[in-house]
């Protein structure tokens, strides 16, 4: 074969190849067997190796993964990715209906959409070719995920028409698909996902594109970026638009012209729902004019023009089979409850917590029981109740130990706290647990340096205090399990870097009671070392604002243990930085900024700043950022899904910012 006639194969290989994945993937009426797609693929494969020149970024061969790449590029998104607010009840949508009514009249109508439970992306085509995808992140800067996207075989490398544009869509995990990979890391004795949306998630983040190829994601098309580019004047005319591109869009949708059709229609997939063969946690509900979603504009942290119906918290009955007992950080005993596993709002649950003590004697809780789970929000597994009429009698009441599960001291509860706590500074599992907060995000922020990386090395007594994190060599890391030479290395210079963390991470990684991230924060930034504050008095320590007679107290006794003197010179002498780095607090003598003096609290989430970047950037002027809303409270920022704080300003009276206005502000600062 020469190179024309080769040219002219991979042209026709190409037309019927995306053709038949279409029909597969797309219109889910596939034209010819598994088989003969396969045929056509292995011939347009030994092509492309005997002529790698016609191996083109739109080929279907493409899609099979093969690419380990060295990190995601972050992305800034032209036309950011913005969040709904949320509907929960009947009434959110009347209320809703209500408000687009004041603004735009009675003449209006509603696309109603299945809540796809995945992962929002942006795919951009240039000329109808798929050239970058990213994820939403924040919604202004994502991350760079084109070539696992490209594994995706419902999205389209190259489009019907040769346009540019740039869409939206939810990247998901069919159930069956999800189940099939749980199945195969339960043979791996690997720890399965949580459900599809964490799986989804996971699959995506992948820097071997060969692993989230083998993982049969799918995707659904639900929006174009920038409509006026697009030449449509209605929502229901970009999904058309979508469709007739050859993306795959979601059909169980429909037009509705009043909220009573809305309501009906949330209503019947609410019933439906378990029967879809993915998850969905609501329906979206959006205004189909393009002119009216202009009118009706957007607040601070969403758009007006849409809204999104949240379903209820599903409750299902199970077996409590037996209860267990974990030993946390600071020696607080917490019950957990360990399931007959039972599906839940897309998960599959076999534990949940049951706080203490006094929460078993309340809900009246036997190992045997036939119980009552939900998932508080969607996400967090709880007992609601107990079904007492269906006890057999064979139930078994549960009795709180006498002594810690772990170390077998004798178990206290302390004055004022429900808690049972083992107060053995020598407990393994405060000691592992203590291991892992040091290195979690919010303290020393250790990458690789997971809980089940901790557990193998304290296990292999490689650790004992967080000292020995530091002492760690490339061989013992390599004789754990599933722990490459690229993995260790990454992991030994995450270890490097953190010993030049301000002084405020370390504080909260070591795990002082009653301080955390914020009091850290707020004692690095006054005594400035490590030194200056192991030798503060009680009396200096509570003429700061923010430290109370509990917390002195607390920090005094942890810096007078000789155990503490002894870890602390020797995290010095390894060279774990031990002073603040970050800024200093501008005095009102000094500050002519607006926020110099000022209170001030965050809430909900922004869009174009982290909360610790504003948080950092308001103290950097002279202000003080509060956790809560009081009567001393000068000003409120809300961003997206702000909830009872900004209910609270309002209702004190408070001055609220919207971000937008808190960036401009800081720019004249």
């Amino acid at each position: 074969m020469d190179l024309q006639t080769a040219e002219k194969e991979v042209k026709e290989l190409h037309q019927r190849l995306n053709q038949y994945n279409y029909e597969y993937h797309v219109l889910d009426k596939p034209s010819v067997p598994d088989s003969e797609y396969d045929r056509l693929m292995q011939q347009l494969i030994q092509i492309e190796e005997r002529f790698p020149q016609l191996k083109t970024s739109d080929s279907p061969t493409q899609r099979v993964g093969g690419q380990v790449l060295d990190l995601f590029e972050k992305v800034q998104h032209e036309i950011p990715m913005l969040s709904l607010g949320n509907a929960f009840n009947e009434q959110d949508l009347v209320d809703f209906d209500r408000r687009v009514t004041q603004a735009v009249g009675m003449d209006h109508s509603y696309v109603c959409e299945l809540k796809i439970d995945g992962l929002a992306v942006s795919l951009r085509y240039e000329n109808g070719l798929f050239i970058r995808g990213a994820t939403r992140g924040d919604g202004t800067t994502g991350e760079d995920i084109t070539a696992n996207l490209r594994t995706i075989r419902s999205i389209p490398l190259r489009l019907r028409e040769p346009v540019s544009i740039e869409v939206r869509g939810e990247v998901f995990m069919p159930k069956r698909s999800f189940e099939a990979l749980n199945r195969l890391k339960k043979e791996r004795e690997e720890e399965p996902f949580a459900n599809p949306r964490n799986a989804a998630a996971g699959s995506l983040r992948q820097l071997d594109t060969k692993i989230a190829a083998s993982r049969n994601l799918d995707v659904f098309l639900y929006s174009i970026a920038n409509t006026e580019a697009a030449g449509v004047d209605s929502h229901s005319g970009a999904l058309e638009l979508l469709d007739r591109l050859g993306f795959k869009t979601n059909k169980e949708r429909k037009m509705c012209k009043t909220i009573e059709e809305v309501i009906e229609f949330v209503a019947g997939w609410a019933e439906k729902r378990p029967h879809l063969p993915y998850e969905i946690d609501g329906l979206v509900i959006k205004v189909d004019s393009l002119e009216q979603q202009r009118i009706l504009g957007f607040t601070a942290k969403s758009p007006r023009w849409a809204i999104a119906y949240k379903f209820p918290a599903e409750e299902v009955v199970t077996i409590l089979k037996d209860i267990e007992l974990s030993v946390g950080r600071t020696g607080v005993v917490t019950p957990t409850a360990i399931l007959e596993p039972v599906r839940v709002a897309g998960t599959t649950v076999q534990r949940a917590s049951l706080h203490n003590e006094d929460l078993i004697r309340e809900k009246d809780i036997k190992i045997g029981d036939q119980v009552v789970v939900k998932k508080a929000g969607d996400i967090i597994p709880e007992v609601v109740n107990v079904l007492a009429d269906s006890r057999t009698g064979k139930e078994i009441d549960f009795q709180m130990p006498t002594h810690c599960p772990e170390c077998e001291s004798e178990l206290v509860r302390l004055e004022g706290e429900v808690a049972l706590r083992c107060i053995n500074p020598k407990c393994p599992a405060q000691i592992r647990e203590g291991l892992i907060h040091f290195v979690s995000r919010d303290a020393m922020n250790i990458d690789g340096l997971g809980e089940k990386v901790i557990g193998q090395l304290f296990s292999a007594q490689l650790i004992e205090d967080v000292a020995d994190i530091y002492k760690l060599t490339r061989e013992q890391l390599l004789a754990l399990e599933r722990m490459g030479e690229k993995s260790v290395s990454n992991l030994l210079q995450a270890i490097e870097a953190s010993k030049s963390n301000s002084l405020e991470r370390l504080l909260f990684g070591l795990g002082i009671r009653h301080v955390g991230a914020k009091a850290a924060k707020t004692l690095a930034m006054e005594f400035n070392t490590l030194d200056n504050l192991a030798e503060a008095t009680s009396e200096q320590l509570t003429a700061i604002n923010e430290i109370g007679d509990k917390m002195a107290d607390s920090i005094v006794s942890y810096f007078e243990l000789e155990e503490v003197k002894d870890l602390l010179e020797e995290l010095k002498a390894i060279g774990v930085n031990t002073e603040y780095k970050g800024p200093k607090p501008v005095s009102l003598e000094e500050s002519t900024s607006f926020f110099a003096g000022k209170t001030i609290v965050l809430t909900g989430k922004l869009e174009q700043l982290s909360r610790n970047e504003a948080k950092e950037e308001i103290e950097k002027l002279g202000g003080k950022v509060s956790g809560s809303v009081s009567k001393k409270t000068d000003l409120v920022i809300a961003g997206e899904d702000a909830g009872s704080k900004l209910s609270k300003a309002e209702e004190l009276g408070v001055e609220v910012w919207n971000e937008e206005k808190l960036i401009d502000e800081l720019k004249k600062s």
